[in-house]
């Protein structure tokens, strides 16, 4: 028996727009998790920007190097 092909599932009006509320919903509660303590230098989101921060340096050192 050879399988039928059917339409594909269209999603409803109410579905549109709930990845992208999903996604700010993770994002804050990360967000939320980590700024817990922030008060504090040795937090995990202080830590996080000031390696992000210095990344970004080593990084833009590298670009300004001659080749």
């Amino acid at each position: 028996m050879i399988p039928s092909r059917s339409a594909p599932v269209r999603a409803g009006g109410a579905a549109r727009g709930q990845a992208s509320l999903e996604y700010v919903v993770v994002c804050l509660a990360l967000a939320l998790a980590l700024g817990i303590g922030l008060w504090n230098d040795q937090s995990v989101l202080w830590q996080l920007l000031d390696a992000l921060r210095v990344a970004y340096q080593r990084f833009a050192y590298a670009l300004s190097l001659p080749t």
